[in-house]
């Protein structure tokens, strides 16, 4: 059991790699929201006002380090021609980063039938869900609570684990806290795995002495691993 708590504690306090797929309409400022993360709120960012000639026709990956956890991002284009093509990087995602364009009001509609669609994919079923209410330092952008309830936000991710992060990637607002919900739901959901994932391998092997040695040693064998617990859980 020794090893197993070993392992569990290196995979929450060792660097954990996930895959997260960024997916959002044209314009809505993903590529933007990207290069800003690279760049730790540094330099220069894309001029997301000529989304019209620039929005990604394809897709781009990065890899983004933040509180032990690195994030393998695909941003993929938000065209009409391209969407077809997002379910190719569907498979052994992590979580969904949804952008939208919090001054789009005439979109609304689209963005709620996207996410739905997301919804309904069987490879995407075990995603976190975070969506970035992009473009909050516009005039007209519409603030988080109106978004969450012409989305329906609570009525569609009912069943999921989600958060509305208000966000200006040309300022970089609000990036870090939607990347803070990420990672607290992500290293959860990792520690809920491998202490499931320890007990069934500790039961099994408990169960293999039991048909091999005396009853004796499978006592010995539960308070060696009742000890083992407790010492990690006072640490």
């Amino acid at each position: 059991m020794g090893l197993y708590m070993g392992k569990l504690i290196a995979k929450l306090y060792g660097q954990q790699e996930v895959r997260i797929l960024m997916l959002g309409l044209d314009c809505a400022g993903k590529t933007t929201i990207l290069y800003r993360l690279m760049q730790s709120g540094l330099g220069e960012v894309r001029d997301g006002t000529a989304c019209a000639h620039s929005a990604s026709l394809g897709f781009n990956v990065e890899t983004i380090e933040y509180k032990n956890v690195k994030f393998t991002s695909w941003d993929v284009g938000g065209r009409d021609k391209a969407r077809p093509l997002w379910r190719h990087y569907y498979p052994n995602t992590d979580a969904i980063i949804f952008v939208l364009d919090s001054n789009d009001r005439e979109r609304l509609p689209e963005m709620r039938e996207e996410i739905g669609r997301y919804l309904n994919e069987d490879e995407l079923r075990d995603c976190l869900f975070l969506i970035l209410a992009n473009k909050q330092d516009l005039p007209n952008a519409l603030p988080p609570d109106v978004i969450r309830e012409k989305l329906e936000l609570d009525t569609v991710l009912r069943d999921r684990q989600w958060h509305l992060q208000p966000t200006s990637a040309r300022e970089g607002h609000g990036l870090y806290e939607g990347l803070d919900w990420l990672t607290a739901k992500l290293g959860s959901k990792e520690a809920h795995k491998y202490v499931t994932q320890s007990v069934v391998e500790a039961k099994d092997d408990a169960v293999a002495m039991t048909k091999s040695n005396p009853i004796k040693s499978a006592v010995r064998y539960f308070k060696s691993w009742l000890g083992n617990v407790g010492q990690a859980t006072a640490t």
